[in-house]
């Protein structure tokens, strides 16, 4: 059998829908000038890339993850938690948190008596469906509830519950109980939203849009036992070639943190981490890097308590029940909060600091927005949550994280001026 030849043509993205119609009903199809194509090794045949991406040491690797090879950076890795239900299981307050939950266990020892599932009543999946014809009875356990990345810059609180959770994937491994000592970095996955990353000590979510994975520090054995998740190999990798054998795994970390924050290489290989997991190169210099992978990990896991930038709180209002706004003026380098409440004086620079779409600052105006709940369960029973009663740790966080992202920003135009 003959290989089939690729051939492909495209209009530009920025036609119009009714343009590129026009153009098509107008255009005989022998006058469509189309290009031949080979695929690559991937059997990638568009946004084709060319440079020296897979010669780099390959972060992660299924065989290495299952013990059947060895050559990768890190073991273990691990999507975050797709909850399936996060309008449940996650909350800001606890005491809601317990309430929903206790209200949702409640309902599937019912269904668990009758058998019989009402959709509306919880937000079943075929994972709990399946739950239920096995028989598993469950019961509500308040040590089940952590704390989670739910968002960049945004914890809540999560009801960490294999059953509740639809998939928790290695998550388990990485932290067993919110007591064990970790760290990772969460990158998000996909094509739909530019490259980022961010580290975290506590469980994080999946993310929508193509997802996320997360790289532990460390990983732990059924008897609670913690192991490194850095190779021997990867260790062995960096020594050979920096010719240092004073080089640590924690150095490699936080040199894997930097590197991934480099704009250089994040606009090189960009066609390349939209499909393919993160691959490291050497950089002359390892110390400096790792230096300043340590740096920006300090400021991104303290997050929530380095010193708030000093911005300028403005009542311009007296309304008693102010309408929530949550919006940046990224012009004027100020926060419209509410019909009351304005922050100026944000620095231009802390708008640059983005991850995925969205600076730092607009993850958190855009998680603490009141929206309607989804659910019908949860809208008609548990919307409880209003802006007016965490506006003072949202202005808070809002200071705190202008500080990291100001911080963040000098950090990687050192490297840019390397």
């Amino acid at each position: 059998m003959k290989k089939a030849k690729i051939f492909y043509f495209t209009l530009q993205d920025e036609q119009t829908k009714e343009e590129k119609l026009d153009w098509f009903a107008a255009t005989k199809f022998p006058e469509i000038s189309f290009d031949h194509i080979t695929p690559d090794k991937k059997s990638n045949w568009i946004n084709l890339t060319d440079n020296d991406f897979d010669s780099f040491l390959p972060l992660v690797d299924k065989d290495v993850k299952a013990g059947k090879s060895q050559t990768a950076i890190f073991k273990l890795f691990s999507r975050g938690v797709a909850t399936q239900r996060d309008e449940w299981v996650y909350d800001f307050s606890r005491d809601a948190l317990i309430n929903k939950m206790k209200y949702f266990v409640e309902v599937y020892q019912e269904r668990l008596k009758t058998g019989i599932i009402r959709e509306l009543d919880i937000k079943w999946d075929r994972e709990l469906a399946k739950y239920l014809e096995r028989k598993i009875t469950k019961n509500f356990q308040e040590s089940k509830i952590v704390k989670n990345l739910h968002r960049p810059y945004i914890k809540e609180y999560l009801y960490f519950d294999k059953h509740f959770n639809g998939m928790t994937y290695q998550l388990p491994i990485i932290f067993p109980n919110p007591d064990y000592d970790n760290s990772l970095i969460w990158i998000k996955t996909g094509s739909e939203v530019p490259f980022f990353c961010l580290t975290t000590s506590c469980i994080p979510d999946v993310l929508p849009q193509g997802g996320s994975q997360c790289l532990p520090l460390y990983r732990y054995d059924k008897n609670g036992n913690r192991i490194d998740n850095i190779t021997d190999w990867g260790l062995n990798q960096f020594q050979i070639h920096y010719n240092d054998t004073t080089i640590t795994k924690i150095d490699i970390f936080h040199y894997t943190y930097a590197i991934l924050h480099h704009p250089t290489y994040r606009q090189k290989y960009e066609l390349n981490l939209k499909r393919d997991f993160p691959r490291l190169p050497f950089y002359p210099d390892f110390h400096k890097w790792s230096e300043w992978g340590k740096i920006l990990m300090e400021f991104h896991l303290n997050y929530e308590t380095i010193p708030p930038y000093k911005l300028i709180r403005q009542e311009i209002a007296t309304k008693d029940k102010p309408k929530a706004k949550l919006k940046a003026d990224k012009e004027n380098g100020r926060i419209i909060l509410d019909e009351n409440t304005h922050l100026s004086g944000i620095p231009e620079i802390a708008w640059e600091y983005k991850l995925g779409n969205r600076c730092a600052l607009e993850w958190i105006l855009d998680q603490y927005k009141e929206k309607k709940p989804k659910d019908p369960t949860i809208a008609k029973l548990f919307n409880t949550y209003r802006f007016a009663d965490y506006k003072e740790q949202v202005i808070d966080l809002l200071q705190r994280v202008c500080t990291v992202s100001v911080q963040t920003m000098g950090i990687i135009q050192q490297m840019m001026g390397l």
